[in-house]
């Protein structure tokens, strides 16, 4: 019996078994299989990419002229011995191969191919394929909003989906085993995730994966777009090692490969609601204040203590959006503020 949870990427592609099922897809082939990645769902990546390879392998089962096969195996040849100094210019020469040789070469040439696939995997991010490879495995499920709201969706551990319009979404049809809880997906979608610490919640899209444990999020990736982008309403996520908090926005950038974090355009109360309606101000310092803010809208305020050590506000901030809050205590102190990196940053000449 073949240990195949033992397998990598290059077992897969060289195992008669698996290419039998890639390229036939049998009955009982796809019985073993489909039940196979049941039972092994932190594969399914592996095995998508795998059956690329090997569809891709498909071209030994045709025949190839033998002039083409020796003209082709003779530029590899000549590639890999190297052009000699002071050789001239000379005819190339083909070899003559009869017709297994010919199979031989071809093979030789499809291994070059998978070894090359196979290394350049270890540094590709995700791409547009994966999505493809991912939903066409038949122990995934997919999902496509085509109408005009959203669409929500219940997810096999618990988890709450809100599939914008124009959007697909494809993940296992179980998450009891594996080390995460993937889904894929093209477009925009608002996601709820069931806690779960020992498996990891992800969200892969074509070029980035949000990783998170217990929290809610949104997620924009559309083909047409620029960008990709990371909204947190509650807890954190992580992007390429990024920490991104509630009322963060982390926007990726295709054309240069490049992230930028900013908050969202009207961050969200995360505190008791009580709190907000009771946010007036009475000669209160002005660092109590802008800590108070902080904690109830998870977002990092950062000022000068020292100078601002003598600055009192005086206004009613209750029920305010927060920007509007910003504005109305910079206002009471003379101060001004920017905003860089997802965090507030004050900007004052202190007062007297």
């Amino acid at each position: 019996m073949k240990e195949y949870r033992l397998y990598e990427l290059e077992d897969f592609v060289m195992d008669d078994d698996f290419i039998r099922w890639v390229q036939d897809g049998g009955d009982t082939d796809n019985r073993f299989w489909n039940t196979w990645l049941a039972q092994n769902p932190s594969k399914h990546l592996m095995i998508a990419e795998a059956r690329q390879i090997v569809a891709s392998m498909h071209l030994a089962h045709k025949e190839v002229a033998p002039l083409e096969v020796s003209r082709e195996v003779g530029k590899m040849l000549e590639f890999i011995k190297g052009p000699d100094k002071g050789d001239l210019p000379r005819k190339p020469r083909y070899l003559i191969l009869n017709k297994p040789q010919r199979a031989a070469a071809v093979f030789l040439a499809l291994i070059i191919a998978g070894i090359f696939l196979i290394t350049a995997r270890k540094e590709r991010k995700p791409t547009a394929s994966t999505y493809a490879a991912m939903a066409s495995l038949p122990s995934f499920t997919e999902k496509v909003n085509n109408a005009a709201k959203a669409l929500p969706l219940a997810l096999p551990d618990g988890s709450s989906v809100q599939l914008a319009m124009g959007s697909r979404i494809t993940y296992a049809n179980h998450f009891d085993s594996g080390g995460t809880r993937d889904v894929y997906l093209t477009g925009e979608a608002f996601f709820k995730v069931a806690a779960n610490p020992r498996r990891p919640f992800r969200v892969i899209t074509s070029e980035i994966t949000t990783k998170v444990l217990g929290t809610s999020f949104s997620v924009r990736c559309y083909d047409k777009d620029t960008t990709i982008s990371v909204s947190v309403s509650s807890g954190k996520v992580s992007v390429s090692g990024i920490i991104v908090a509630p009322n963060q926005r982390l926007v990726y950038q295709r054309s240069g490969q490049k992230f930028q974090k900013m908050l969202v355009d009207s961050p969200a109360f995360i505190a008791r609601k009580s709190l907000d309606n009771n946010m007036l101000c009475e000669e209160k310092p002005v660092e109590e204040v802008f800590d108070e803010l902080s904690r109830y809208y998870g977002i990092t305020i950062v000022y000068d203590s020292g100078l601002l050590s003598k600055c009192t506000v005086t206004a009613d901030l209750s029920n305010e959006p927060f920007f509007r809050k910003l504005d109305l205590i910079c206002t009471a102190i003379g101060a001004k503020y920017e905003l860089l990196d997802g965090q507030v940053v004050i900007q004052s000449e202190g007062c007297q």
